[in-house]
């Protein structure tokens, strides 16, 4: 007499669950427009509604496991055509997209691709990302995969298309790797995390090369701490190593992730071969790696060599104006600026290292993280925008189920004496915090910092009675140097386009009080409605400072 097998566990079923109704999440939306522009497309949807309804029923119904792994297929196809069909829709992309696909231009053209400022592409609703200079990044500023494959694709058209198909494409084939990857019972979990919630599928619309870098880094995550094993790296090990040189050519999130998995594998590898075993498996794991991302260099390294690197080191030098969702807020939002802009990236960079540092210590405890410490630095930099981490999430999916406490019960941790004495527990939690307090007392010291700007607003010309065309301003520089302002209005969150300097002078003596006439962009700011806060930002590159002024109120009382 055959015994039934087991019905799946409940908890499974839940996942199913979750997955399916996360990709109701944002469908409408494109239902919406789709219905009215292509109705062929909003048929396709109307179908995902139904697929969705029958893997919700069956989610809960099937009697086998094996029943329940068809329906977890499913959710996943419907996911995968939701996100299809969502990109024939919206495939503009955004300014990251429109620097690829111009990128991937040059590059079939012959022409150099790193620091040639393309300002056409920006403005009619494309995003600028304004520096301290007073001017704006127009320049391509990644690493050279992402064009190197939109440029097959620059036959879609002109705009952002070809980057946000090799994005978006990228996302499928992660998600679909990912699904693949992980234990059955667990897959549902990536269809959810992936193209769920409508988080991930906006960046691939959006034409995001971290995307590409995020597929890249899915083989590499999943069950990383068997990299290795037994001293070999073999074939699956080197399939790991090129992802993560790939990933770090597509995008320079990667190179933040790369220092926590080197010294994990080193320090499972170790605890289970020795030192010297150890530091070659690394050696092996790095090279390779290595050298895939310097071949998909190479022609750029030959051909322009300096613009290269400057485009690939762009992010961490631009310069870029506060912005984000970390503690920069304070100075943003909460006070009126700050003359320490400086420590908040001192704070990013030794958090980094801090958490580095304490990943090292106790990596047993800390393993499991190791995709998601890297993005907790993001919370302490200028640029903490939650994009930063969020478009990682999919890595910390992957860790944690693959990568369990259990796989680093015997990696090697460095004992100190200090650390490994009768009193250990009170030196590991001292230990912990010496590492943590500069990055923490780097960002108070930039949070807790003055405005060096006074700004008043003293006459305004009205065109009309909700617009203003110039602005005369009285500034007076506390700081004892030197200061070269440029000027904005904003709205809420965000930057708008600096205001140009009509009138004043363009460094502004220490201790000194000068006249500014500023013009809006446009020509002509509009006003908001009655009780929206209009901040008057100042910002100045060296040293690099924020002023800010509330000025609602003198903007309609000056004349």
């Amino acid at each position: 007499m055959s015994v039934a097998p087991p019905p799946p566990a409940q908890w499974h079923r839940v996942l199913t669950l979750l997955a399916d109704i996360s990709l109701l999440i944002g469908t409408r939306a494109v239902w919406t427009t789709a219905a009215s522009h292509r109705p062929a497309v909003a048929a396709v949807i109307s179908v995902c509604y139904a697929s969705i309804l029958a893997c919700g029923v069956l989610a809960l119904v099937v009697r086998r496991a094996r029943s329940l792994a068809r329906v977890d297929l499913c959710v996943l196809v419907t996911g995968v055509t939701l996100v299809l069909c969502a990109w024939v829709m919206l495939h503009k992309g955004s300014d990251e997209a429109l620097l690829t696909t111009q990128a991937a231009r040059e590059l079939a053209a012959g022409r150099p691709m790193y620091g040639q400022p393309w300002p056409w592409l920006f403005g009619h609703g494309v995003a600028l990302t304004p520096t301290v200079t007073g001017g704006y990044d127009l320049t391509y500023g990644y690493p050279p995969l992402a064009p190197l494959l939109a440029v097959p694709l620059l036959w879609l058209g002109h705009g952002g298309a070809p980057a946000t198909a090799v994005s978006t494409g990228a996302l499928v084939a992660g998600t679909v790797v990912l699904w693949r990857m992980l234990p059955a019972p667990w897959r549902s979990a990536a269809t959810m995390v992936c193209l769920g919630f409508g988080m991930l599928p906006s960046y691939g619309r959006l034409g995001y090369p971290a995307i590409v870098a995020l597929a890249l880094l899915v083989p590499v995550v999943v069950r990383w701490p068997r990299t290795g094993a037994g001293g070999r790296l073999g074939a699956p090990g080197l399939a790991r190593a090129a992802c993560l040189g790939a990933a770090c050519a597509a995008q320079q999130l990667p190179w933040f992730l790369a220092p926590f998995l080197l010294a994990g594998i080193y320090a499972v590898r170790r605890g289970e071969l020795g030192g010297r075993a150890a530091a070659l498996v690394v050696l092996r794991f790095a090279g390779a790696a290595a050298t895939v991302w310097l071949l998909i260099n190479t022609y750029f390294v030959v051909s322009e060599p300096g613009t290269w690197l400057t485009g690939i080191a762009l992010p961490l030098t631009q310069g870029a104006v506060l912005h984000g969702q970390g503690v920069v807020d304070v100075s943003l939002y909460l006070t009126n600026g700050s003359d320490r802009l400086d420590w908040y990236s001192h704070a990013s960079l030794l958090l980094f290292a801090g958490l580095l540092a304490l990943f090292v210590l106790f990596v047993r405890r800390l393993g499991p993280a190791a995709t998601v410490l890297p993005w907790c630095a993001f919370y302490l930099a200028t640029r903490s925008q939650d994009g930063y981490y969020l478009m990682m999430t999919p890595l910390w999916l992957a860790a944690a189920v693959t990568a369990p406490a259990s796989a680093f019960a015997g990696a090697w941790q460095p004992r100190p004496r200090l650390l490994s004495g009768p009193r250990r527990r009170p030196a590991r939690f001292a230990a912990a915090a010496l590492l943590l307090v500069p990055a923490l007392g780097s960002a108070a010291v930039a949070a807790t910092g003055t405005p060096p700007l006074r700004m008043q607003v003293t006459a305004a010309r009205h065109p009309t009675p909700g617009t203003v065309s110039r602005l005369t301003l009285q500034v007076t520089n506390t700081a004892g140097t030197a200061l070269a302002p440029h000027f904005t209005l904003t709205l809420g969150q965000g930057m708008d386009p600096y205001w140009r300097i009509v009138r004043g002078p363009r460094a502004l003596p220490a201790h000194s009080t000068a006249r500014y006439e500023l013009r809006p962009p446009s020509g002509r700011f509009r006003l908001p409605g009655p009780g929206a806060r209009v901040r008057l930002r100042a910002f100045t590159a060296s040293p690099q400072t924020l002023s800010s002024a509330d000025v609602q109120g003198e903007l309609r009382r000056a004349g």
